[in-house]
């Protein structure tokens, strides 16, 4: 049976950032990179435009932010799943990015081990967030009972 590639919207503003989120996905076969984006209104086009599955997006984006940006694609593009990449730790942010419908949540620098087992998670209909937030922004999941991590969170703390 063959399956259609998952299509993935990538959006940073670091070209660096976008460039390394293509190559993890080409370690996943299923998935297929269909653009990128550097700026918030960029991404907002190009997901209506695309439809992807998938957007990758970044929360600090220049002319809107990553937050103001899954807003606007939850309206536009109801079955597209979101997967914030971010440097930003704070929980308060975490909560409010997860809040706009997002499925996950992953820290860049532990996107390494994190990103290709949150993209796994987020097709599957689960929620994933990095382990160093993990314990604090649990309360914004829908579901924290259907959380995927990766490692033993425990031996971070």
């Amino acid at each position: 049976m063959a399956e259609s590639k998952i299509r993935v919207l990538a959006v940073d503003d670091h070209e660096g950032w976008r460039k390394f989120a293509s190559t993890m996905l080409q370690k996943m076969p299923e998935s297929e990179l269909i653009s990128e984006a550097a700026d918030g209104l960029r991404a907002v086009e190009l997901a209506k435009e695309l439809q992807p599955d998938l957007i990758l997006l970044d929360i600090g984006l220049p002319k809107l932010n990553g937050i103001e940006v899954a807003r606007n694609i939850f309206e536009l593009c109801p079955n597209s799943r979101i997967l914030f990449m971010t440097e930003n730790r704070s929980a308060d942010i975490a909560e409010e990015a997860l809040s706009t419908g997002a499925s996950g949540y992953v820290i860049k620098s532990e996107a390494e081990t994190d990103l290709l087992p949150a993209i796994k998670a987020v097709l599957e209909g689960k929620q994933f967030i990095s382990c160093s937030l993990a314990g604090r922004a649990r309360a914004s999941l829908s579901n924290p009972t259907d959380l995927t991590l990766v490692r033993d969170c425990k031996q971070m703390a």
